[in-house]
């Protein structure tokens, strides 16, 4: 797949300050040797993960990247990071980690999470086909090991939430939304997964069972966007009914009203919008 320089980026949420100064604080600590986890084999039954990364670009709320995918549906109805540190000369200790502050209230209902619809400025329509609540924010069909020893290596998560949209050209849209137990912990995996713009940890799902609509094949094009909001997590995926590898900046900007809703409606449950 060929790179597209014309995929934006941009920024999403109102933490803009906090944000950054997490993106420093992290650097910094990247500066002093300890360095994220690396991928590893997983183990057990798995989806077939994308096998090539076109394009990433990093923001400072929102990360688009080009990829390849495949996945099944989940509507009917890991292996652990390695982490090396290394000693540079004249490097002040890290200070230690504050206490950890955990908030495990229950995540949004789903209605109230996924609108049935979503109207965009434009006039185009997104409409819900299905939406879930999974057992856990680690499912192997649901996340990559990375992403899950993340989530693992944290405060731990309260739960992931899933929806299936279309719009009226049947271009199929994903979203997830990942609750964690400690706010920190959002943003260093919003923060993790930006930076390992090479290795795709968010699962796309097909669409549900009677929806009319083709799984599409793994050489279809995708777009991809995070964005966090106190301790959650948006992640929204896009492809187009086709499945073609172009036209990458109109897809992203397509999907940005439903990215929008459901993040405002994320962050006015949240108390953060």
């Amino acid at each position: 797949m060929p790179n597209n320089p014309e995929i934006p980026t941009g920024r999403n949420g109102r933490d803009d300050d906090e944000w950054n100064d997490f993106v420093r604080r992290f650097e910094e600590e990247r500066a002093y040797g300890t360095e994220g986890p690396a991928p590893g084999p997983s183990s057990g039954p798995r989806r077939v993960w994308p096998r090539n990364l076109a394009l990433a670009l990093l923001a400072a709320g929102v990360t688009l990247v080009v990829l390849k995918y495949t996945g099944s549906s989940p509507y009917e109805g890991a292996a652990a990071p390695d982490r090396t540190a290394s000693a540079h000369s004249g490097a002040a200790p890290a200070a230690p980690a504050a206490p950890a502050v955990l908030d495990t209230r229950p995540t949004a209902p789903l209605d109230e999470l996924f609108p049935a619809e979503v109207k965009g400025a434009s006039g185009a329509t997104f409409t819900r086909l299905g939406s879930k609540a999974l057992e856990s924010c680690t499912e192997p069909d649901s996340v990559g090991p990375r992403l899950a020893a993340l989530i693992e290596d944290g405060a731990g998560c309260v739960g992931e939430q899933i929806a299936f949209y279309k719009d009226d050209r049947n271009n199929q849209f994903n979203m997830a939304v990942f609750t964690m137990k400690d706010q920190r912990d959002a943003l260093r995996v919003v923060t993790e997964l930006t930076i390992a713009f090479d290795d795709y940890q968010v699962a796309v799902q097909a669409p549900p069972a009677g929806s009319g609509l083709p799984a599409l094949p793994a050489d279809s094009g995708l777009v991809q966007a995070f964005s966090g909001h106190g301790r959650v997590m948006v992640v929204a995926l896009g492809q187009w009914s086709d499945g073609r590898t172009a036209d990458f900046q109109r897809l992203a900007d397509g999907m940005g009203p439903l990215q929008g809703e459901v993040s405002r409606r994320v962050a006015a449950h949240e108390g953060t919008g």
